[in-house]
């Protein structure tokens, strides 16, 4: 695996992870380690603040899919089937990091963990969750990677 490629394609390819500010902390084969610095917009309840659910399970979402994705080809295509979330505490005002490593992986299906913490508190996890994805094997289209 080519993990520059992927770093790549987690940071750059996709519109919504370059919008969301998704960034590389870690990649090796079945594990990935990703975050998303802070900024206000991400804020859901501003009476304590706290990030929105969303951006948790965004980020749950992408760091256990790009796990799987360690673990294949540069040109199989990963597909989300299931995820499950688990919101443990509210994610502070702050970086929020996830960490995802595969627990299975078939020819077709892959499953990761993953935990997340807030980068003011990391030995306390603010959500886990799980991830099963479809690998959909071989050559498709190639995503635009930025030089």
């Amino acid at each position: 695996m080519d993990f520059a490629k992927l770093k790549d394609l987690i940071e750059n390819g996709i519109p919504f992870n370059r919008m969301l500010g998704i960034s590389v902390a870690e990649l090796d084969e079945g594990l990935a380690r990703l975050y998303i610095p802070f900024r206000p917009e991400l804020i859901g309840d501003s009476r304590r603040p706290a990030l929105h659910g969303g951006v948790i399970s965004t980020l749950a979402d992408v760091c256990a899919g790009f796990a799987v994705w360690t673990r294949c080809r540069l040109d199989d295509r990963i597909a989300t089937i299931d995820l499950s979330v688990d919101y443990l505490r509210p994610a502070s005002a702050c970086d929020l990091y996830a960490q995802a490593t595969v627990r299975l992986l078939g020819n077709r299906v892959g499953n990761a963990h993953v935990v997340l913490w807030s980068a003011d508190e990391p030995g306390v996890h603010v959500a886990e969750g799980r991830g099963v994805y479809n690998i959909r094997r071989g050559k498709t289209e190639p995503w635009p990677l930025s030089e």
